[in-house]
């Protein structure tokens, strides 16, 4: 009687727990493969039976949309004969330092966005500090945000739609995009010729768009 081979992925792309429950459910799919991911660690435990490679396990998880290799100490050399040569040792060496790259990366992306971020909510705060179309200049610096700095939630929220899933990222994708829109409506609509007003309260009902007198009625009250 064959025993099954138990071997250890590490996954990459897991944003949340619902992330390794895919993940895992796909895996125990496969026939007669027994699968635990563990969302905490990014790792996975799974019990191959004869026939099946780890190459196959690896396949199931990027077709899920995620990342899958060997850890270096386990990668399978050219006499495995459970390989298809998924991830040879010099690949693995290359993917152990990927979190550390991954950290930087997002590191580098939120002090990018935060300087972009701060001087919009100055100007929409501090009312001495906002001048003519100060709207436009907080949008420019806005759009950067919601779209390079909201990056990975958005490709995380683009894979889990191509697969009929839903997770957090698309939460926050959803979130970002959204206020966003609705806030680039007002910023057209209050300069088409009084420069002057739309988000400031000091414009008169008489002065301000008609679409924005409602704005203006709930300010003065």
């Amino acid at each position: 009687m064959s025993h099954p081979l138990d071997i250890e992925l590490h996954i990459g792309g897991m944003t949340c727990a619902s992330c390794a429950a895919r993940v895992e459910k796909k895996l125990n799919r496969m026939p007669g493969v027994q699968a635990s991911v563990n969302y905490a660690t990014e790792k996975a435990t799974v019990a191959l039976p004869d026939g099946t490679t780890a190459a196959q396990a690896i396949a199931t998880v990027e077709a899920t949309g995620y990342t899958a290799h060997l850890p270096k100490t386990l990668a399978p050399t050219s006499g495995d004969p459970t390989s298809d040569n998924p991830t040879t040792d010099d690949e693995a060496a290359r993917n152990e330092p990927r979190d550390d790259r991954d950290v930087a990366a997002l590191r580098h992306r939120l002090l990018i966005s935060a300087v972009l971020a701060l001087p919009v909510v100055l100007l929409a705060m501090i009312r001495p500090l906002q001048f003519d179309n100060w709207q436009w200049v907080s949008l420019a610096l806005a759009a950067p945000v919601v779209g390079w700095g909201a990056w990975p939630f958005h490709r995380a929220a683009s894979t889990n739609a191509r697969h009929g899933a839903a997770s957090m990222d698309t939460l926050i994708s959803l979130g970002v995009l959204a206020p966003s829109a609705g806030r680039c409506m007002p910023c057209y609509w209050a300069t088409p010729a009084t420069p002057r007003c739309g988000w400031r309260s000091s414009c008169s009902p008489a002065e301000a768009p008609a679409r924005s007198r409602s704005t203006w009625r709930w300010r003065r009250r």
